[in-house]
Parts: structure tokens; sequence; C-alpha cells
């Protein structure tokens, strides 16, 4: 009754889509392929009804079924012979160029006189053709008694079925394509000479291979928890999951299997197979004989164990075969280094790091262009090779991989860990240079931006003053490794002489200088920057504390002769926990040596880490040692900070002092200098003294000690005698 109404309420032009696609729903259009014709044929009131299949060639047709009303009028041979008459009458290249129904009016007008099929089209008067499923198939119709027009509802109606029957067609034959390829895939899983396990959604196997079966004795449904010893599920499983997460396509770890008959370690591979939703390959390959294979044989000796990544061995060979300056665009390598990743190994342990360390690798791949290769060259550093690309593109890669991590929000554990990288361009622009020097040269552009901020990139030229400088200092890191190494460090020193009054002792600063391998002096101008930027200046300065204390115990007459001994620490060392509480204990043992130091920090080091200048000088006082600020003046807030600082000198920065005979400016600010001095109880000293007149005035506007050329240059520390300290004021007699 429901159906008899709804039909009623229908337009006429849509009650037979309705009839159509009722008959269509009572039958299975597969397997009851014919019969559903049939049902089409009697409401559309055709014929005659066929579907073909385009052939891969494109250019014939196969019937896949056909229903004719009387049954006898042509054979599926006469019918396959009439349809490629009908597409070269009709100017058809190909069934594939039908991109709407065609109607094909003059049927007998396409077979020639004497052609067998002539008896065939007798009675045909009209045939419909109708592209289904992009023309990979055709559903076809033809009436005897031609009306004039096909009507629209019938038009409607016969593309609906046909698109409803060229789907069910295709679905079908794509299972069965399918269905043959798993065949396939299963019976070469079966030959491949590894052992290969498939582990299901739930960590079951659900097949393996024959290797597997007689090498650890696999069995259906079991648990991979149980191929494993028990203490190495918990990394089976977190590298399992490192490919179930999508983080990488294919994972890698060293594992004891049970049932193994050689009892060695295993290097286990995980894959993840894109047409099983949750389903793992798993490779089991015994480490000693992976050993035995040649590099090249070996596929996983090219990747990265953790991330999957092409490793530097790949990386190097890969720039070697392309051959970049014959390309016709540049050629760029990248060198990327994550900020500050050793703060979430410190923080949230390895294996936030590795896991971080996957994510990152996994983003990157998918933010270069096609064709460019992500490595992971070592620790938290990857490389690119970008070949074929102009430099703007290459910075615009860049900036999008910086842009990008910038955004990535890594969670372990609940706690976030903001993600940033440092990126280094280096242009292939030398056919004699190896990529070894093009890493160098994109890692000193990615040292420029970890200086100048971190999360940015840098395009290196060899002709750039930060590279160059940073160059200089990276070759001079190496030249102070060696010293350190080598004991090729030598101590000067320089006295410091009073101005107002005889000496009572010789003051002097420690001065360090440096010889090369060619026994050459590096100047500290060189070298102690070097230090300061590769966190080698906590070394440096212990090297000097240590070998000053050393002399002035084999000294020691001359040593308690002495007044005071000025020594310099680096910014970097009064903040280095572990120098400090070296220097402590050093100093502790040495209490009759210590009372003689004088330690010297500079102006900027003291504001910029006040609280630890404040640490130093609570550290120092107790043990007898007296504190100077050095590069006094040369920052904006020296007397705002200097009320904070319980200092015993201050040192007038020589911007104040080389023209002080001239520059009025310079003479006012020394004389507030020491009248702060006189108010606060410090005394006063000025470097760069480096003429007589100088140091007369000085002398003439309070100023307590002189340091400079005028006085005494710097000389070993062990040519020092018992008769050195010639008093300033002996010098201004001497010289009239």
């Amino acid at each position: 009754m429901l159906q008899s109404k709804l039909k009623l309420s229908l337009p006429p032009q849509e009650q037979e889509l309705q009839q159509v696609a009722t008959a269509l729903s009572g039958y299975d259009l597969v397997d009851e392929l014919d019969a559903a014709l049939l049902g089409i044929a009697r409401f559309t009131g055709c014929n005659g009804l066929f579907l073909l299949r385009l052939t891969p060639a494109r250019l014939s047709v196969q019937i896949e079924a056909m229903y004719q009303d009387d049954g006898t009028l042509f054979s599926q041979r006469d019918a396959q012979k009439l349809l490629n008459r009908v597409a070269n009458r009709r100017r058809l290249h190909s069934y594939a160029s039908l991109s709407h129904p065609t109607i094909i009016q003059d049927v007998a007008n396409v077979i020639e006189e004497g052609d067998s099929l002539q008896s065939v089209v007798s009675r045909l008067r009209s045939v419909l053709l109708i592209p289904v499923l992009g023309n990979r198939y055709i559903f076809g119709a033809y009436r005897y008694h031609y009306d004039g027009q096909w009507r629209e509802s019938s038009l409607n109606a016969l593309t609906m079925a046909g698109n409803m029957l060229g789907y069910a067609k295709e679905a079908c034959r794509l299972q069965q394509a399918v269905k043959s390829t798993e065949l396939q895939s299963i019976e070469h899983l079966y030959r491949m000479p590894i052992c290969c396990v498939h582990i299901g959604s739930d960590n079951r196997v659900i097949r393996y291979n024959h290797c597997a079966a007689t090498s650890f004795k696999v069995e259906m449904l079991q648990q991979v928890a149980s191929l494993v010893q028990p203490q190495e599920v918990s990394q089976c499983y977190a590298t399992m999951a490192l490919v179930r997460d999508g983080l990488l396509t294919q994972a890698s770890c060293e594992l004891q299997m049970k049932s193994n008959l050689s009892q060695d370690r295993a290097r286990v591979t995980f894959l993840s197979l894109s047409a099983e939703d949750g389903t793992l390959l798993m490779m089991v390959e015994p480490i000693e004989a992976s050993q035995t294979l040649a590099p090249q044989q070996d596929a996983t000796f090219n990747f990265d164990g953790l991330t999957g990544l092409p490793n530097r061995a790949y990386f190097e060979t890969l720039y070697i075969d392309s051959e970049p300056c014959a390309a016709k665009r540049s050629t760029f390598v990248a060198f990327i280094n994550l900020d500050r990743f050793q703060v979430v190994n410190n923080v949230s342990g390895n294996q936030a790091g590795d896991r971080l360390l996957c994510e990152v690798s996994s983003r990157l791949t998918h933010l270069v262009r096609r064709g460019d290769v992500v490595a992971r060259l070592s620790g938290d550093e990857f490389g690119i090779f970008m070949p074929n690309i102009d430099r703007n593109i290459a910075e615009q890669v860049a900036e999008r991989i910086c842009q990008a991590l910038n955004q990535h929000e890594f969670t372990w554990e609940g706690r976030k860990h903001s993600v940033s990288v440092s990126i280094g361009l280096a242009q292939s622009q030398d056919p004699q240079a190896n990529i070894s020097d093009l890493l160098r040269s994109a890692n000193a552009a990615c040292r420029v931006v970890k200086e100048s901020g971190r999360n940015g990139w840098y395009v290196y030229a060899s002709d750039d003053p930060m590279v160059e400088r940073l160059n200089i200092d990276m070759s001079a890191s190496v030249d102070i490794i060696g010293a350190l190494a080598n004991d090729r460090f030598e101590l000067y020193y320089q006295p410091i002489e009073m101005l107002q009054a005889n000496n009572s002792g010789l003051h002097f600063e420690i001065l360090l200088r440096m010889r090369c391998e060619n026994c050459e002096l590096m100047s500290p101008a060189i070298f102690l920057p070097a230090a300061e930027r590769f966190s080698l200046a906590a070394k440096v300065d212990r090297w000097v504390i240590d070998n000053v204390l050393r002399w002035g115990a084999s000294h020691l007459a001359l040593w308690q002769g002495l007044s005071m001994v000025s020594v310099n620490l680096s910014a970097l060392s009064i903040g280095d926990r572990e120098f400090m509480h070296w220097l402590e204990m050093r100093l502790l043992a040495e209490p009759e040596l210590a009372r003689k130091l004088c330690f010297e920090i500079t102006e900027t080091a003291a504001v910029k880490q006040l609280d630890l200048a404040t640490e130093l000088i609570n550290l120092l006082k107790p043990m007898g040692c007296k504190l100077a600020l050095d590069d006094f003046g040369s920052g904006f807030s020296s007397f705002a900070y200097l009320k904070l600082l319980d200092v015993d000198y201050v040192k007038i920065d020589g911007q104040f002092v080389r023209n002080l005979c001239q520059d009025k400016a310079d003479q006012a600010i020394v004389a507030a200098i020491c009248q702060l001095g006189r108010d606060m109880q410090f005394e006063v000293i000025a470097e760069f003294v480096e003429s007589i007149e100088i140091g007369k005035h000085l002398a003439k506007l309070g100023v307590d000690y002189g340091q400079g050329y005028a006085i005494g240059k710097p000389v070993p520390l062990a040519k020092l005698s018992s008769s050195d300290g010639l008093g300033w004021h002996q010098q201004l007699n001497a010289s009239g």
C-alpha cells in the first residue's frame, strides 16, 4: 500500500527511475547480472541490453553481459563485431572518447553490402551508448521499433542502471585483483630467504614464512612478545609503536629472540603494510649474518636504525653520484641542528629524546621538495640534499621548516617541550670540494644562527665577516684543545704600579699566551674569544689558576714578597657550577697562596650575572682573596650596579685613558671614578698607560695604580725575580 502511494506521488518522469532502482535492488549485480538486465529491459522498453568493459588498450571492448528479448538475434561474437563497426563508422577513435550518452540511429547504414552482419541488424533501428565510470565501462541498449527519440526518463533510468552495474562489476574485478595480488604476496613471503612474520593489530601472528617457522618455531595467533626474550619486550613494542603511530614507515632495533638457533642478537625491522590496517611486517635477521655482507648488499647499512632516514654514509654517496656542479641549477646542502635538544633528554629522558627525533624526522620529510633527501647525520643533527635548486627556493624551504617546527608541540608524559631548529645552507660551487667541506660550511652557517638566538636559517658565504670570524674561532678552538692536552700554554705577567706613592711590593696581572704546533705564539685576541664561543673558557681558567698556584708553591719566598697577583675569570666560568666547586676546593688547599690572589671579572659579566658575581665575592672574601671589576665604564649602568658589588679594585676601561691628556670628558669621568673610589673605599687602576704623560695626568686625577707599556710590558712569569718591579716614582724621576 505504501509503495503504491509513493508511486502515485512521483512525477511520471521519475517513476521509471524508481522502477529500475527497485528492480536492481532485488538482485546480486555480479552473480545475477543477466536477471538484472532482464528487469531493466522490462521497465525501459528495450529489446536488448549489454555491459561492455574497455580493454587495457582502450581500442576495443569486451562484453561483460548481454540480454536479448528473443535470445536469437545475434551471438556475443556478432555483437562484438557490430560494436566495432559502429565505432569505426561514427569515427569514434575509441569507446573511451565517449563523454556523454550517444544515440546511433542509422545502425543498418554502418554495415556494408554483403557483410555477414547485414541480416543481424535488419531489425535494429536505434542503439544507445552510455559511458560509465570514466569510460571504463559502456552500458548499451537497442530497440527494434524506433519512435523518433529516447525519452528523457528512459535515458535517466538507463544511465542510473549502467552506473550501478558498472560499479558492482568494477568492485568485483578489483576485489579479485586484490585477492590475486594477496595470494602472490603470500607466496613471495613464504619463499623469502629471511624470517618474515605478519603481526596483526592485536600483536598476534597472522601469517609467517618457512624461514620463520624453522628458525623461531613461529605459530599462528602467537603473541609477538613471546618471540623475544622478556627483557626485550618493551623495546620491541616501542619500535613497533614508531611505525603504528605513523612516525616512520619502518623502524629497526636489536633484540634477543627466543628459539634462535644461534642464540645471538638479531636485527628486527618492522614495516607498515598499507593494504592492511594495523598490520606490520616483521623481518628478523641475525646480526652476524648481516655483518658478513658487503655494505652495498646490506640494506640497513645506509639507513639510521632509529629514524629510518638515510645515514651520513648514504648522504655522502648520494652527493658524489649526483655530480652537483654539472647540474643546470645549483645544489644546496642544509645542516640542521635541534635547539635545546639536550634539555629534552635531561628533563624527560632519552626515550623522549628518541621520540622527538622521530617526530622531527617525519616532519622534515614532508617539508622538503620532491626529490630532496633528508638524512640523519648524527645525534640531533640532520642534513638535506637539495639538487637542482635556486637559492631563493632553498631559502624558502629553510624558512618553511623553521616555521613548521616552531609550531610543533612535543609532549611527553604530560610535559610540553618547545621545538625549534637552526639551519645552515651551503651551495656547491667548487667541483673539487667534497661533501665534508660543504657540510662544514653549512655547519658554520648553522652556528651563526645558534649564536644569533636560534630558530632561523643562514646562508654560508666565505667572505662573510661573521662566518670568517667563526671559522677563525673554530680553528683556534682546535688549537686550544691541543694546547690543553700538550701543555702549550705559557704564563706571562705585566706589572701594576702605584702612582701615588712608592710601591710596597710588586703587584701584577697574569696574562696567558698559547703556542701553536709550529711553536708560534697565538694572540689572546684570537684564542680567548674562541674559548668562550666553544665552551672552553672554564678549562682554560682552570689551567691558569692551577699553574699560577703551582708556580707560587715552587717559588714561595718570591710569592710572599708580592703585593697582589691578579687573575682573570671568564663570565662563563663563574656560571659553571663544576668549575666554581673546583675553585673553592683548590683555594682551600692553598690558604697561604690564596691570600695574594685578586680575581678580575669584566663589568659586563658582573652586570649580566649579578647573582653569580655576588656568589663569587662571597666565596672569595672569606679566603682573603680580592676582587677587581675590569673594563669599568664600558657599560651604561656601571655606577648603578657598583653599589651592589663589594669590590676591592676598579679598572678603568682603556677608552677613557688613551686620549686622557687631550679629552676633557675623559678627564672628568676618570676624576669622578676616583672620587667614587674614595667614598666607597675601593682603589682605582687605569689600563693602557702608554706614555709617561698619561701616567702623570692619571696621578694628578687621583688614580691609585697604572698598568700599560709605559710601566712595563708583559714578560714570561718564569723570568720573574726578586729584583723586578722598578717603582713608578723611580721611572718618573729617571725621565726628568
